[in-house]
């Protein structure tokens, strides 16, 4: 079999013959590595397809609405700076003025701060509201922004307070031009980027006070007749006035809105479409970043499966590849046969993970309430299945380099008598581990005899932890920060829920990687330590011990790098995990891999010392 004498079609060939041999002969490695590198593919299909879901539903719903290019409010009844903005030639037609105030509103036995506009009829040049249940609002009725609606569980007949008087709910309707709840906003509340931009230059000439008294919070978006509003907010001079633009370049937004916003008075509030469309996308964008990290996690997870298994099989195999060699396969033939093999496998898993992202992908997908619904299935493009299979490939590459090249340089003579690296110790440490207990000792030479294994499973055991420690301390933010009734924004808590899961699937997936690659290294030296006198148990407490001290260390520093990564990723301030969680975590992962390793251990010992050290 000397592949330089083959032309290039027959290399390929004998390299895909020697490939799906060794594949068949080994199923349950292939399995194991299809799932690791599946579930990484997958998670990164869902993140990529996540990108940009919420532009259409939006756009969608602008357009039923007629939805505003801008919003511009103040907390006054009457503002000059308002009225400049108005007279600006940018702006090509406008919805309102609408008087508002902000009110306690509570239904349900749930209060909450709410802004309450004045409208007889939804109808406008710009910005109309979409009925979307019941009717609109009459003497004594009430409509409801429909993000605002569902987080308190009101529906059309139902009844709501402010400023202790009682509406009926006559509507439920949706509006493109606010944030969903509970990040509803008018001046004083300022926001955009717009805002962003004045804060870099000179403050406004003047402080006004609004004309209302603001409450903590910002809630959701409530409609009543104007009759209605002058009474609840306390006369017609205890309001501030909200105007919907159209401009005549939609692009212009933001440079209207810089030009006035703390120009004058600082009471006006101008923000874009981009503002409130960046609203909306939030949760979907948190949902996006959380499984993009999920995803880099889980490929750095499969990619120490990977080594160590394409480490494993290659200490299993060593004999084969002296036999290769013998026969005339060239070094570059030994490592193109261990490449294939995970090559084929990492596009078997891309295959895997695209389909299964894209079943999945909807399930996570949810523009809001406040929105028109967006697509039922949502498109894989060429793009996404390009950056998906060069993950895949990439990843089964460099894990597979460093084992494939070593066995590849091996020399013939030594493959084939396929004896184990004598180990190197120096006296020091002989000296030191020799007043160590039996399995301790044991267990702390295997790990030493294999470095770069113990710190592969280390680095993975670091990875799950922080992983799911970041997890929980986004977790604690959310819910600590969490407004009253159902708020949006712990719907993250689902796709966290998921990333939590998938991340104990690929650490026992690891794990079970390197339970199996230690227990085959070590048969023989355990078969030994066996004949010497050491019994099952101390031997499976050794193999044991060389798997929970590296793991014990990985677990310590994920706890660490857990919640340094969660602060990464949040502009607020971290939540750090209650304690028990923390521990809880640390034990479940020692706990759980000891079990694992133990199991392993006991099925190597029902093997006879004779028949192991005879092979």
């Amino acid at each position: 079999m000397n592949a330089e004498g083959l032309p290039a079609l027959g290399r390929v060939l004998l390299l895909g013959r020697l490939a799906v041999r060794d594949l068949r002969r080994r199923p349950a490695e292939a399995a194991l590595l299809l799932v690791a590198m599946g579930t990484a593919t997958a998670t990164l299909t869902i993140a990529l397809v996540l990108q940009g879901v919420t532009a259409q539903p939006y756009a969608a719903t602008r357009r039923a609405t007629a939805g505003p290019d801008a919003v511009a409010s103040v907390a006054q009844p009457r503002s000059p700076a308002l009225d400049a903005l108005l007279k600006d030639p940018a702006v090509a037609a406008r919805g309102g003025p609408f008087p508002y105030t902000q009110l306690r509103l509570t239904a349900g036995g749930t209060t909450v701060p709410a802004w309450v506009q004045g409208r007889d009829t939804p109808q406008a040049q710009v910005e109309r509201p979409l009925v979307t249940q019941g009717r609109w609002a009459r003497p004594g009725g009430a409509v409801l922004e429909s993000g605002f609606a569902q987080a308190l569980g009101v529906r059309v007949g139902g009844q709501v307070t402010l400023a202790g008087r009682a509406f009926t709910v006559s509507g439920i309707a949706l509006s493109a031009s606010v944030d969903p709840y509970p990040k509803t906003c008018f001046a004083p509340c300022r926001y955009g980027q717009a805002l962003e931009q004045a804060r870099l230059g000179p403050p406004p000439i003047d402080e006004v006070e609004p004309a209302f008294t603001p409450l903590p919070g910002m809630g959701g978006l409530v409609w009543l007749t104007e009759d209605d509003l002058w009474q609840v907010a306390g006369g017609r001079q205890a309001v501030g006035q909200v105007t919907y633009l159209r401009l005549a370049d939609p692009s212009a937004a933001l440079a209207l809105a810089s030009a006035h916003v703390g120009v004058g008075a600082s009471e006006l509030s101008v923000v874009t479409s981009q503002d409130i469309l960046y609203g909306h996308a939030r949760v979907a964008e948190w949902k996006q970043n959380a499984m993009f990290v999920a995803g880099w996690l889980l490929g750095m997870i499969a990619l120490a499966s990977i080594a160590v298994l394409a480490g494993g099989r290659m200490a299993d195999q060593m004999r084969r590849v002296g036999l290769l060699k013998a026969v005339g396969g060239t070094p570059a033939l030994v490592a193109a046969v261990l490449l294939a093999e995970h090559v084929a496998i990492g596009l078997a898993a891309a295959a895997a993970g695209l389909l299964a992202g894209r079943l999945a992908a909807p399930l996570l997908v949810d523009p809001g309430p406040g929105l028109v619904a967006g697509p039922a299935q949502l498109p894989v493009s060429p793009l996404t299945v390009a950056v998906v299979v060069g993950a895949a490939v990439v990843m089964a590459t460099l894990a597979t380099l460093v084992p494939a090249v070593r066995a590849a340089r091996t020399s013939t003579v030594r493959a084939l008598a396929d004896a184990p690296p004598p180990p190197r110790r120096s006296s020091r440490l002989i000296a030191l581990s020799a007043r160590l207990p039996v399995p301790l000792l044991l267990g702390l030479r295997l790990a030493a005899r294999r470095p770069r294994r113990a710190l592969l499973g280390m680095a993975a055991v670091a990875v799950t932890v922080g992983g799911i420690v970041a997890v929980l301390s986004t977790q604690a933010h959310r819910l600590a920060e969490k407004a009253p009734g159902d708020d949006p924004r712990i719907l993250l808590n689902q796709v966290l829920g998921v990333v939590v899961v998938l991340l104990v699937v690929q650490a026992a997936v690891n794990a079970v990687c390197i339970v199996w690659a230690t227990a085959l290294d070590v048969r023989a030296s355990a078969a030994l330590a066996r004949a010497l006198g050491a019994g099952p148990g101390q031997v499976g407490a050794a193999l044991a011990a060389a798997q929970v001290l590296p793991a014990l260390a990985g677990a310590l520093l994920g706890v660490v790098a857990g919640i340094g990564l969660a602060e990464a990723l949040d502009d607020d301030p971290v939540s750090v995990p209650p304690w028990w969680q923390l521990a809880l975590v640390v034990a479940g992962c020692v706990v759980a891999l000891g079990a694992l390793t133990a199991i392993a251990a006991r099925m190597g010992a029902r093997r006879p010392v004779g028949q192991i050290l005879g092979t």
